[in-house]
C-alpha cells in the first residue's frame, strides 16, 4: 500500500467526523445555521477554538452566502466551501511543514543528537526505533540510548528493536541515573564515529517539575560533552489526547526548547485536526506522522498531502473518492 494510501486509511475516522459533515451541511444550501453546525464539526475534530474561528472568518469572507439568511442569486457550492476550508488549513500547516528529518540530520554535525521526549505512553521508543531504521536504511549508522531507566520494560523494547534494526544500543540497570546513560552514549558515539545518537527518555508528565528537571539535566550534559548538542529536541505527540497536546507543546517547550514534532496514533482517532491546531498556535515544525504500527507508517509531514487525505478518501479498486458523485 503506498503511503497515500496509508494515510488516508489512517485519518478516515478524523475525515468522517469532518468531510462527510460539511457535506451534508453544504448540500442543504446557505442558510444562517451553516456555520454552527460546521463550527461543531471542527471542533468535534479537535481543530481548535482559534483555528475554528480562522476557518469560519474565511468562510463568511469568500462563501457567498453562508451565514446569511437564503437569498435569490447564486452562492457558493459546496466543493467551493471545502476548497476554502482545504487552502485554510492547508496555509497553515505548511507553516510547520519544514524539513524532513533526514535534511535536518543530513545538514547537521557529526554525530547528530536527537534527543526523544514526551509523556507517558505516546510511542517514543517505538518512534525512536522506527527512526533508527529508516536512518540505518539511507545508509546511516545511528547509534540507540536507553534513557528511559526507571521501566525494566522499555530497555527491554528498546533493546529488541535495536537487535531487529541491527543498531547497537547503549543501555545501564533499570533505576541508574538517565544522564549518565546519556554521557555514556555521547561517549560511545564519538568513539564509535557513528553519524546519529537517538536518545530514548522516559515518559514524564508535563505537569511535574522534579522530571522536567531531569530533561535539563540531561540536556546540560549533552551540550557540555559536545557543543550544539541536542540537536534536534523532538516531543513526540499522542493525537489521541486532543486539546491536552497543546499544553504538552507548550510545557516541552519551556522546558528543553523543542525543533520538532512527531504525531503519532493519527489511525486511532477522529481527532486528527489536532495538527491544525497545533500548528496554528506553535509554528513548531512537524517532522514526522504515525498513522500504523509498520516502519512504513512513520513518515515525512507534508501539508499537501495531509489535507487532500483529510478531505478525501484515496482511491482505491476503482472506487470513487469519497465526495465524488
Amino acid at each position: 500500500m503506498s503511503w497515500a494510501n496509508r494515510l488516508s486509511t489512517g485519518l478516515a475516522k478524523t475525515r468522517e467526523a469532518v468531510r462527510l459533515s460539511l457535506d451534508r451541511l453544504f448540500d442543504r444550501g446557505p442558510d444562517p445555521a451553516v456555520l454552527e453546525e460546521v463550527e461543531a464539526a471542527l471542533l468535534a475534530a479537535d481543530v481548535g477554538a482559534r483555528t475554528v474561528e480562522r476557518l469560519l472568518g474565511s468562510l463568511q469572507a469568500q462563501g457567498r452566502g453562508i451565514g446569511q439568511p437564503t437569498r435569490p442569486g447564486p452562492s457558493a457550492s459546496a466543493g467551493h466551501l471545502c476548497e476554502i476550508l482545504k487552502q485554510t488549513i492547508r496555509d497553515t500547516l505548511v507553516a510547520c511543514e519544514g524539513e524532513s528529518i533526514d535534511q535536518v540530520i543530513a545538514g547537521g554535525p557529526r554525530p547528530f543528537v536527537v534527543l526523544a521526549v514526551g509523556v507517558n505512553g505516546v510511542g517514543k521508543t517505538t518512534t525512536v526505533a522506527k527512526l533508527a531504521q529508516r536512518l540505518r536504511q539511507a545508509g546511516h549508522r545511528p547509534l540507540l540510548v536507553a534513557a528511559d531507566t526507571f521501566r525494566a520494560a522499555a530497555i527491554e523494547q528498546l533493546a529488541i528493536w535495536a537487535q531487529r534494526v541491527g543498531v547497537e544500543l547503549i543501555r545501564h540497570q533499570q533505576g541508574a541515573d538517565p544522564s549518565a546513560v546519556v554521557f555514556d552514549g555521547v561517549v560511545a558515539a564519538k568513539a564509535r564515529g557513528v553519524d546519529v545518537l537517538l536518545i530514548d527518555t522516559a515518559g514524564r508528565l508535563h505537569t511535574k517539575a522534579n522530571l522536567m528537571d531531569e530533561l535539563r539535566k540531561m540536556k546540560r550534559v549533552l551540550a557540555r560533552e559536545m557543543p550544539g548538542a541536542p540537536h534536534e529536541v523532538l516531543l513526540v505527540l499522542d493525537a489521541t489526547v486532543g486539546q491536552n497536546a497543546l499544553s504538552q507543546v507548550r510545557l516541552f517547550n519551556e522546558a528543553v526548547g523543542l525543533t520538532g514534532l512527531a504525531l503519532t496514533k493519527l489511525d486511532g482517532t477522529a481527532r486528527g485536526g489536532i495538527i491544525v491546531a497545533i500548528a496554528e498556535q506553535w509554528k513548531i515544525p512537524i517532522r514526522l506522522i504515525g498513522v500504523g504500527e509498520s516502519v512504513e507508517d512513520l513518515q515525512d509531514f507534508k501539508a499537501g498531502a495531509f489535507v487532500d487525505a483529510l478531505f478525501e478518501a484515496a482511491p482505491s479498486h476503482g472506487r470513487t473518492r469519497a465526495g465524488e458523485r
